[in-house]
């Protein structure tokens, strides 16, 4: 099931920590307040999604955004990727649900590795700040992206993209 917490709470947690060698060390410089990935995001305008190539076949997604309300929101999971989706600043709400409860409304489109699934009540709810991270396995479907009821509503965030081992 999904992981939430801060990034040395998260290295500590995956049960697989070669597999996320690359988004570790992704995350270890956008750490560092002088970094080109801290200066890349903090340039960027909203709207805005950037893809970076990362070693070992994952990559990041940086982005800008205005988190949306939960009326506009879906539920989605992956199966080729695992989702380390990390807040850099701003916060967000984050819906997960474990897949057997999940109804398929769109089924799997291979080149987007996405599925989209029905609206349904009683999906735990994350409150991810700014530092924070959750990581989402392929059983985990999930809505990130949710305004904070009482926040405000620009995100600077992003998402790592790691293979799923085997």
């Amino acid at each position: 099931m999904a992981l939430l917490g801060s990034i040395a709470t998260l290295r500590a947690q995956v049960p697989d920590r070669d597999q996320f060698a690359a988004a570790f060390a992704y995350l270890a410089d956008l750490d560092r307040a002088d970094s080109a990935i801290r200066r890349r995001l903090a340039a960027m305008a909203a709207g805005v999604t950037e893809r970076v190539e990362l070693p070992g076949g994952s990559f990041a997604l940086e982005q800008v955004y205005e988190a949306r309300r939960r009326t506009d929101g879906f539920f989605e999971s992956h199966r080729r990727y695992i989702d380390v989706q990390v807040i850099v600043e701003g916060e967000e709400l984050m819906e997960v649900v474990e897949l057997s409860r999940a109804t398929v409304s769109e089924p799997y489109v291979e080149e987007r590795d996405f599925i989209k699934y029905a609206d349904l009540a009683g999906a735990s709810v994350l409150r991810v700040r700014a530092g924070e991270a959750a990581i989402f396995f392929p059983v985990d479907v999930h809505m990130p992206a949710l305004r904070v009821p009482d926040g405000s509503a620009m995100v600077r965030k992003t998402v790592i993209k790691v293979p799923v081992a085997g």
